[in-house]
């Protein structure tokens, strides 16, 4: 299905797409079909194509759509006196456009990468500080300024009255989600979750940031209390993540758990961070290379953007995030990829892979045998030139020693 037949933000416009069903119905009778075509054979493919199973079902969808639009029931829920909360500021604007007048709180701390450890508050919020400072060039006392208000606020959320958490399915988003509900100490009376993996006639869907207000309304009933169970699993994977063993959180990760679905497909995809046991890469540095190779000299910018609408399967990454994570392929000695014209903003400069970079690439070199940084993957230490833990295809911890 091409992009022009899927909404991106989930906002169909019914009009739009039955004009696209009358066009589609001269298109197939010019065609000469052996059968007649009907506009319910049009609307039907049309339906089929945003990924409804009929034509009845996509209507009912929009205006399932617009009726929360026209009649939200914020305040029947007491949702001006609700707390919204999420791993960033993507949906702050839209809430308001489409009438929430709750609280928004937000933990823009990425677990998804650099050390995450079961450490003693005051010393996981300095190494969380010092970590996102060095890898995004920020001030380290106003980053862990940030993480001190962020964090003393998650501390009460058990404590906070109706809280809301926006989720998706994505490592960033299920590892936040781990994190506020490890640790709590009881089950609040009036904490929810909203939590989608798709939305129906958007292709290619990245998160929650990317939908129209309108939508935010649809899904706030949706929304489902938090329950023992919840926090019982949390708790067990947010220990797994920070363990200085990747084997607890692939057994967790091979497993179904209805409580939080999406958990184990996030945690699977975050296991793919850990290196290959064939080239030492991660998933996102094999993928970027992979696209390099086929395509380079290309724009920084845009393997971003093929990654992002194309290849990575669980889309979780923010722009500087994989810019981050591609600076250590780039800045070491030997680097994988070669950055020219730097004088340009970093989405603009282009990457071509290095003759290490083909060979790791190709399986015929292991990338931390010649890396010059560490890397973390939760609490498990990658460090050059030490044992450490990989990857298998089946996604299974192997010791390297």
């Amino acid at each position: 299905m091409s992009q022009a037949l899927s909404s991106s933000n989930g906002r169909i416009n019914l009009e739009q797409q039955r004009k696209r069903a009358k066009e589609l119905l001269l298109r197939l009778k010019s065609a000469g079909a052996a059968a007649a075509p009907t506009l319910s054979d049009a609307q039907w493919q049309i339906a089929r194509e945003l990924g409804f199973p009929s034509w009845p079902k996509l209507k009912a969808h929009v205006d399932a759509v617009d009726f929360a639009a026209r009649h939200p029931g914020f305040e029947a829920s007491d949702e001006a006196r609700t707390t919204h909360w999420r791993c960033g500021n993507d949906i702050a604007h839209s809430l308001g456009i489409a009438g929430f007048k709750g609280r928004f709180r937000m933990l823009i701390d990425p677990l998804c990468m650099g050390p995450v450890q079961d450490l003693p508050a005051a010393q996981y919020e300095a190494d969380r500080s010092r970590y996102i400072s060095q890898a995004f060039a920020m001030d380290e006392q106003e980053v862990a300024r940030r993480h001190a208000d962020e964090y003393a606020h998650l501390e009460q959320l058990g404590r906070a009255g109706h809280s809301v958490l926006w989720c998706e399915a994505d490592a960033y988003d299920q590892l936040f989600l781990m994190r506020a509900l490890a640790g709590l100490d009881h089950v609040p009376e009036r904490l929810e979750l909203i939590e989608v993996d798709r939305i129906p006639g958007v292709q290619r869907f990245i998160g929650i940031g990317q939908l129209a207000p309108e939508v935010l309304a649809w899904l706030w009933p949706q929304r489902r209390r938090v329950d023992a169970d919840m926090l019982g699993l949390a708790r067990q994977a947010w220990l797994a993540y920070c363990d200085r063993s990747p084997v607890k959180l692939a057994e967790l990760a091979r497993g179904s758990h209805t409580s939080l679905p999406f958990l184990a497909p996030a945690l699977r995809r975050q296991l793919q961070e850990l290196p290959g046991v064939r080239d030492g890469l991660s998933l996102t540095e094999r993928l970027s290379l992979q696209y390099v190779g086929e395509a380079g000299p290309i724009p920084f910018g845009r393997v971003f953007a093929e990654l992002m609408g194309k290849r990575e399967p669980l889309p979780y990454l923010g722009d500087m995030m994989f810019h981050a994570l591609m600076r250590p392929l780039i800045d070491g000695a030997p680097a994988l990829l070669f950055e020219s014209e730097v004088q340009l903003p970093w989405p603009q400069r282009p990457l071509a892979l290095t003759a290490l970079g083909r060979q790791v690439l190709e399986g015929k070199a292991y990338w931390p045998d010649h890396a010059t940084q560490e890397r973390w993957i939760g609490g498990t230490c990658i460090r050059p030139g030490q044992p450490h833990w990989m990857i298998d295809e089946a996604l299974v911890p192997v010791w390297r020693g």
